[in-house]
């Protein structure tokens, strides 16, 4: 990216030369920008939630939490369900465990799994989301 740097850094500068900003230096303003990105937008912090978005972002993950929210459910009773192949569903379950949505549980052969955290779910219902 050092190609759009410059471009950046005129922008700035044209900023600050229109009075629009009082900073006095278009690269320690970059630089406090830059800052106040670090701090507010944690990029960590960001990713998570990324990954809890990108969970909620499909029909077949909002079917599963839906059923979830009723009762705990093995894997094979959701693939019935939704008629989905062993894969598919533990595809989505396990992008929904990532994103801390649901929890899972084993009992001898079988995959249990159940919402992680039902505060989360009841603001969601709350919201009309679910």
């Amino acid at each position: 990216m050092p190609s759009s740097q410059p471009k950046v850094s005129k922008r700035l500068e044209r900023l600050i030369k229109a009075g629009i900003c009082p900073a006095e230096s278009a690269s320690e303003y970059a630089d406090e920008l830059k800052q106040l990105a670090d701090k507010v937008a944690d990029a960590d912090f960001i990713r998570r939630r990324s990954k809890f978005f990108s969970a909620l972002a499909d029909e077949t993950r909002l079917r599963v939490l839906k059923l979830l929210m009723i009762r705990e459910m093995c894997v094979c009773e959701i693939m019935v369900a939704l008629s989905l192949t062993q894969p598919t569903a533990s595809h989505h379950l396990n992008l929904l465990e990532n994103a801390g949505l649901v929890k899972s549980r084993k009992e001898g052969k079988w995959v249990f799994y159940s919402i992680a955290d039902l505060k989360t779910i009841e603001a969601m219902r709350k919201l009309n989301f679910l």
